[in-house]
């Protein structure tokens, strides 16, 4: 086994290792080291829950207004369609996200293969 780059030894690992693993990983082990520390009603989460469901409010709502690509060939009618079941789907699953994206994710793409021709 060598470390030299030419014939495909460890050095390609190992560069992913020390320049991609590593400097993320650390980043990661401080963030559960502070994040343990902080109450969950804390201004700073609240601050942060608040700008990433607006942020996914404007990415949803950029797919159904103003669609790219393949999904453009999907009805406006289909896309609002989704949106009411991402929407009961997350009230029904207790206020859950999650449940939300993967109910609207189904019906967007039943309807992109439903409508496609």
């Amino acid at each position: 086994m060598s470390l030299d780059l030419a014939d495909g030894g460890l050095a390609p690992y190992l560069i992913l290792i020390v320049f991609g693993f590593l400097p993320s990983e650390i980043w990661r082990w401080l963030s559960v080291g502070v994040a343990r520390r902080l109450d969950e009603e804390s201004p700073v989460f609240l601050f942060a829950r608040t700008v990433a469901a607006v942020l996914l409010v404007g990415v949803v709502a950029r797919l159904i207004l103003t669609p790219a690509g393949d999904l453009a060939s999907v009805p406006l009618a289909a896309r609002l369609g989704a949106l009411c079941i991402a929407g009961a789907a997350y009230l029904a699953f207790r206020k859950s996200v999650m449940a939300a994206v993967l109910a609207g994710e189904a019906a967007i793409m039943s309807a992109a293969y439903f409508f496609s021709g």
